[in-house]
């Protein structure tokens, strides 16, 4: 019988940002558009000036535009970049490096990205599925098959048509996706423990796959709680102790987008962010303020201020904060 050695997995977001994310890194991270993205995390990988990141990943907003503006980004695979209303057409930052060519994009479908890293965590090298047959996201390739042989981060063929294997008549042709497995996820959670015990409440979009299939995980969370406050009710827990690298205690970690049960989107600042980003010059006004000009989470939610935080609690049956003004003035 093995046993797995648990010991403690908590550090600052500055020792794990240091410690598991690299130049060139092909990264993941989890939430979706305006929901649980790991912003305190990505401010970090901004801090600290990684770059050439390969990032792949479902639907993302926030931290997804906010990494790309700050040139931490060289590639990209995504099936969906924006804040909703807040950015419509896509997230300024994404959209402007896609039109100026800044980075390398391929552009794939929601459930061909989830099934990317099912794959990756299932260790198959790809899944098949029926949808798409007959679309664009088959047809063109943003990254041609000369450029994915210079990247061994890349698939050769961005997917394929296979046969059917129990209809050999050729109608039955299905779209194979081939498998994602980043060197690291980047997670918000609700709650975990110092082992690394990881449990999250309302949706889990694709964060279980995503960390499933990556090679190193960090996970910031809302409440480091004791282990047995995990083991009384072990079937809520979504992510064991041993695929967990790093656990970084970080209140308010997704701010400015929301954690379900704990607070709701920040309006106001969104909407600032959409119009700091519309330009180079401005959105360097936006980094120096918020990330370069603070040392770390704690900091960046001191200039967000108190009472600000306080309106966006969720009310705890809701689990959202149901009197915000979500007009953003």
């Amino acid at each position: 019988m093995v046993t797995l050695k648990k010991q403690s997995k908590v550090m600052s977001a500055r020792e794990a940002v240091e410690r598991f994310v690299h130049d060139g890194d092909l990264i993941t991270f989890g939430g979706f558009t305006i929901t649980r993205n790991p912003m305190g995390l990505c401010h970090e990988i901004i801090r600290q000036k990684r770059k050439d990141l390969h990032v792949a990943v479902h639907s993302q907003g926030q931290a997804f535009d906010l990494l790309i503006g700050a040139g931490c980004v060289s590639v990209l695979e995504v099936a969906y970049g924006g804040t909703a209303r807040f950015s419509p057409g896509g997230g300024p930052c994404f959209r402007r490096a896609i039109e100026g060519g800044q980075v390398q994009f391929e552009d794939y479908t929601n459930f061909q990205m989830t099934l990317r890293f099912l794959a990756g965590a299932m260790g198959v090298p790809f899944l098949p599925l029926r949808g798409s047959t007959e679309t664009d996201v088959v047809r063109k390739w943003g990254i041609p098959p000369e450029i994915r042989k210079q990247n061994p981060k890349l698939p050769e063929k961005k997917l394929a048509t296979v046969i059917n294997p129990f209809d050999t008549s050729g109608e039955g042709n299905l779209i194979a996706v081939p498998a994602l497995q980043p060197d690291v996820a980047l997670i918000h959670a609700h709650q975990a423990d110092s082992e690394g015990t990881v449990r999250f409440k309302g949706l889990t979009f694709t964060d279980v796959e995503q960390i499933k299939a990556s090679k190193r995980v960090i996970v910031s969370c809302e409440e480091l709680v004791d282990p047995e406050t995990l083991r009384r009710d072990p079937v809520q827990n979504q992510i064991p102790f041993f695929m967990v690298d790093a656990v970084v205690p970080m209140p308010f970690g997704a701010h400015p987008t929301a954690c379900y049960g704990y607070y709701d989107y920040d309006p106001a600042h969104m909407k600032h962010y959409a119009e700091m980003a519309k330009s180079e010059e401005t959105l360097k006004t936006y980094l120096e303020t918020y990330i370069f000009g603070t040392r770390d989470h704690e900091e960046y939610l001191s200039l967000i201020g108190e009472d600000t935080l306080n309106r966006l609690r969720a009310d705890p049956d809701a689990g959202y904060a149901p009197g915000l003004d979500r007009s953003g003035e």
